[in-house]
């Protein structure tokens, strides 16, 4: 006789160590199974060739993924000079192929050209919706689907190596960035193609790979220890002013209603915390000068 494993009701944030060669789905549910944990989601997809940071978020936690959703992501990539391929990825076919005889400036030149905000033409084989349909499902059947390119912002892109024709490069972007698109794009204004060979994610808003975990390290731990590698909720949204309500503000703003505080100054998002300092949620001030809730934590679980 087969039992159900029962599923527990646990908040917070882990910082995962994705593997190479599974999706970020895949990561998040073996994650998930570990907890045994309800409710789960990751905070950005990381394709199955890419490794590195991972949040994931349990239970209420997940009503704040969509900041590090939006948040600037820290990639190192491994670019491969002289080729192009089908997918613009190392899983690709080659499709074209050329002598790289490039000197250190010009790529450096090249580079920096790359820096502020352009425009990209995401990618066939990406997961991108079209009627449905993820467009690596069109690419795989040899459809092409017209894109609209969209602007992204690349903040930093530094030379970390150069050896041959492989570039090693550090990327501090957007969201929304195709880290493969500007291997491509690069090697189009270097005038010798290229293609993104490994690509390592290194930070997601102010989350480092440092602290993050591997799935190995999470199986040889005890289930008491495991627990205590969760970030709280309220890490997701830490960079916001904090408030705290007295308990008839709290009881109020915990019904859903708008509450105006005397004295208050801030504008935007804030997050708020009741009288024994337990998170509520997050508010934002509207246009009457009242904090209106946004996203509310269920009593005594954060």
């Amino acid at each position: 006789m087969q039992y159900k494993r029962i599923k527990r009701l646990i908040n917070g944030v882990l910082l995962l160590d994705k593997p190479f060669g599974i999706s970020s789905n895949a990561a998040l549910q073996h994650a998930k199974r570990l907890y045994q944990a309800a409710k789960a989601g990751h905070t950005g997809n990381l394709d199955p060739i890419a490794t590195g940071l991972l949040p994931i978020c349990f239970g209420e936690a997940t009503k704040f993924s969509q900041f590090l959703l939006d948040a600037n992501k820290t990639y190192q990539a491994v670019f491969k000079l002289g080729q192009t391929t089908t997918t613009g990825d190392v899983e690709g076919e080659v499709t074209s192929r050329c002598l790289v005889d490039l000197s250190l400036d010009e790529i450096k030149r090249a580079m920096q050209g790359f820096v502020g905000t352009i425009s990209q033409v995401p990618p066939m084989h990406s997961a991108l919706k079209f009627q449905g349909k993820a467009l690596y499902t069109y690419a795989r059947a040899g459809v092409e689907i017209e894109r609209a390119a969209r602007e992204v912002t690349i903040h930093r892109f530094t030379l970390d190596a150069f050896s041959g024709d492989e570039l090693t490069v550090t990327v501090e972007c957007s969201k929304g960035t195709y880290i493969r698109v500007l291997a491509e794009d690069l090697g189009r204004v270097l005038g010798c193609g290229a293609f993104m060979q490994a690509l390592r994610r290194t930070r997601t808003g102010g989350f480092e790979l440092g602290r993050a975990l591997t799935l190995e390290q999470l199986e040889t731990l005890s289930p008491d220890a495991r627990d205590q590698q969760l970030l709280p909720p309220d890490c997701l949204v830490s960079g916001f002013p904090k408030i705290s309500l007295d308990r008839e503000s709290a009881y109020y703003f915990r019904q859903g209603q708008p509450i105006w505080l005397p004295g208050q100054s801030h504008t935007g998002v804030m997050v708020l915390y009741d009288e024994k300092q337990d998170l509520i949620g997050i508010g934002e001030v509207a246009p009457d000068g009242k904090i209106a809730p946004k996203r509310l934590v269920v009593q005594g679980t954060a």
